[in-house]
């Protein structure tokens, strides 16, 4: 599961607050960023305080995970960049960290593609299930 999934299962209000406090997760970008006072307007609320009570619960944190999760993969390909232009220019370090990458990103890649083809297989299965009558 993803942020962007997660955040479809819970209140719309917490939703929306998790993306008024983290903006890089709102899907319009081009958009100005809100005050506390619009977003309180937005969500029909006069003060933070039950946002910030809500901040203290497990389902906060395991939001913040999730979120810091996708942030993560963001820092690996800046990462990833930085030392595969390093390692081009010779440099023996960065390229001895490009090829422990390298064995890293093949092995995700493993996982991420037995998972695609978890969700294949169940999705083949519900197609199945399927009965179509044309008479």
């Amino acid at each position: 599961m993803n942020i962007h999934e997660a955040l479809k299962q819970i209140d719309w209000q917490k939703a929306d607050y998790f993306r008024y406090k983290f903006p890089d997760l709102r899907y319009y970008q081009e958009r100005p960023l809100k005050s506390e006072q619009e977003f309180l307007r937005s969500v029909n609320r006069k003060s933070m305080n039950p946002f910030l009570k809500w901040e203290k619960t497990d389902e906060y944190k395991s939001l913040l995970m999730l979120y810091l999760a996708t942030k993560i993969s963001d820092d690996f390909l800046d990462i990833y960049n930085i030392t595969i232009d390093n390692a081009k220019k010779g440099d023996e370090k960065a390229i001895k960290i490009f090829l422990q990458l390298q064995r890293e990103i093949q092995q995700n890649a493993k996982m991420a593609s037995k998972l695609f083809e978890k969700v294949e297989i169940e999705e083949e299965s519900e197609d199945d299930d399927i009965d179509l009558d044309l008479s």
